[in-house]
């Protein structure tokens, strides 16, 4: 009876002893928390994990599978690369979700853990905490080399992994073809543009000159110039052939009456071919004085039609380099269905928090043992 009774204010002494003890509160405890969480509790996670690459047509490579695609005739675009990244880990992408998946509901879902449930406190419960949230069941990786990404959804079922992980790749090749449609049209929108403005300038140039030749009853200035000028060359040589015939008359016959009907006929010649000569070069109304203005409008209109050639052509430059520039979004492995939980990883975690606990009782103990030897 007297070693019971001694033996058990022994174990209570133990027993003070170690609830006083730093190891105990510091080490035992927070580990011992959490093994029953890990273990007993935490909820288990399914991860879904795809891969995807954004290539183009327009750039080369030679490693990896950027030779692979380099041999199909495309090539990883890296910039691209991290548009999309950066899209999936948006705010934006994060709304869409919530409309298609409702993922607060399945992030908040009652039989997940309340250390892992989304909202599990009610002001946590807004857009911003589902954010935060958000951001740690989602990950994304870039390999800088290959280009390739690859995306990791976490998620309290295999279903809602797929599923967020299949409507965070549709989303992001939607992006993509936006992306490439903005560049595209924004290539083509502006040499159409120009195209446009030089057929307006073309037309109007023909209109001009149409116009004038309308107005001053000309077709050519030169040609019609060369026509009248023959008309006044064989009007010059029958002026000569007459005003001989009339000398040879006035010599030989001066009382012949054909004389004056051939003087009439050289008047009638010398006004014509005056008449002709001034249609030429005469004066404001003259061949001469329209061809100036023709010439110049002449030379407008080819100016034009120069301009649209070249207009043309750069519009068809640039659909070919809009064809460059298209942009896709290559699966390289599709979102995975999950069989099984593989996190949390239980027995790592408790390891770790054990590790943690065994440092943080170091330190503490070092501490202390430094502030009592400098009060000793």
């Amino acid at each position: 009876m007297k070693n019971t009774e001694i033996e058990r204010p022994v174990g209570a002494a133990r027993w003070k002893g170690l609830l006083k003890s730093r190891f105990f509160w510091i080490v035992v405890v927070p580990t011992g928390i959490a093994a029953i969480y890990f273990t007993f509790i935490a909820s288990d996670i399914y991860v879904s994990e795809s891969r995807f690459v954004v290539r183009s047509p327009d750039k080369q490579t030679q490693s990896g599978l950027g030779a692979i695609l380099q041999g199909t005739g495309f090539s990883r675009t890296q910039d691209n690369v991290y548009v999309v990244h950066d899209f999936i880990l948006s705010r934006d992408a994060l709304a869409q979700l919530e409309k298609k998946q409702n993922v607060s509901t399945l992030f908040g879902a009652k039989d997940v853990d309340f250390a892992s449930r989304f909202g599990a406190f009610k002001f946590q419960r807004n857009f911003e905490g589902l954010y935060r949230y958000y951001d740690r069941r989602v990950d994304v990786d870039v390999d800088s080399t290959s280009g390739i990404t690859t995306l990791k959804v976490n998620a309290f079922t295999a279903d809602s992994a797929f599923a967020l992980n299949r409507s965070l790749l549709d989303m992001a090749e939607v992006l993509v073809n936006k992306m490439s449609l903005r560049a595209q049209s924004d290539l083509v929108d502006s040499a159409s543009k120009e195209v446009q403005e030089a057929e307006d300038r073309a037309q109007a140039a023909a209109a001009n000159l149409s116009a004038y030749r309308t107005a001053q009853k000309i077709f050519d200035p030169e040609r019609q110039s060369a026509l009248q000028l023959q008309q006044v060359s064989r009007l010059q040589d029958n002026i000569v052939a007459t005003r001989t015939q009339i000398a040879q008359l006035t010599a030989f016959a001066p009382d012949n009456p054909q004389i004056k009907s051939l003087r009439q006929q050289l008047a009638s010649l010398e006004d014509e071919a005056r008449l002709q000569m001034q249609g030429v070069a005469g004066g404001s109304e003259s061949l001469t004085d329209k061809a100036a203005q023709y010439e110049r409008l002449k030379l407008e209109q080819t100016f034009a039609d120069k301009q649209l050639e070249l207009s043309m052509a750069t519009l068809e430059s640039a659909r070919n380099e809009a064809l460059r520039k298209q942009l896709y979004l290559e699966v390289v492995a599709a979102p995975n269905e999950p069989d099984v939980a593989t996190r949390p990883r239980r027995i790592k975690s408790v390891l770790i928090a054990l590790v943690i606990s065994l440092v943080t009782w170091g330190i503490v103990s070092l501490l202390l043992a430094g502030v009592r030897e400098h009060h000793d």
